[in-house]
């Protein structure tokens, strides 16, 4: 992950929390339901590591939303 973008996955991850917030799951069950373990789930949302897309597309499915939702950042 380049730090010049950091700040994009701080977003980012700020937006899959809020969704799986919204839709009253733990980082434990999201986790489980993409296919990943929930370590790596918490380093997604606290910008601690890169994601793939794969994951990005897995999270939309399972958060039902868009990219583009979780792509969007507010400023």
């Amino acid at each position: 992950m380049q730090k010049t973008q950091m700040e994009k996955y701080k977003l980012l991850g700020l937006n899959i929390a809020y969704y799986r917030k919204e839709r009253g799951l733990s980082q434990s069950r999201l986790a489980e339901l993409v296919n990943i373990s929930r370590t790596h789930m918490s380093r997604i949302e606290t910008a601690d590591c890169a994601v793939s897309l794969d994951v990005i597309f897995e999270l939309c499915d399972a958060l039902q939303v868009s990219p583009s939702k979780l792509f969007d950042f507010r400023d």
